[in-house]
């Protein structure tokens, strides 16, 4: 299974192996992580599931829907390059260690 490494604001790491298929949101619910909020259950609607992608690994992502880019316009932290949403990030074996950070706020 290809892992997931998220990273909370204060640095803490949390490493989850995470089955094909399934979101980075859905994952970081299974797994308990907190800062992934996902008001809307990964439909793409309320941008409470922001993560920053690892710099070195964004262009292993397909490129964002016209839906998340206008999404990410209003997340509550700050909007950066690699700031991607967590419900329409599908774990693939091609992901495997894949560097996620969380913002200080979802909301």
């Amino acid at each position: 299974m290809p892992r997931i490494v998220y990273v909370q604001p204060d640095g803490a790491r949390d490493e989850c192996d995470v089955e094909a298929g399934i979101n980075l949101m859905q994952a970081a619910a299974v797994h308990a992580i907190e800062g992934i909020v996902g008001e809307c259950g990964g439909n793409c609607m309320c941008a409470t599931c922001h993560v920053y992608v690892d710099p070195h690994q964004i262009d292993l992502l397909p490129a964002r829907s016209e839906a998340e880019d206008a999404l990410l316009d209003g997340v509550a932290a700050e909007r950066r390059a690699n700031s991607r949403l967590a419900c329409q990030i599908n774990m693939q074996p091609a992901l495997d260690g894949l560097i996620v950070r969380l913002p200080d706020r979802q909301i």
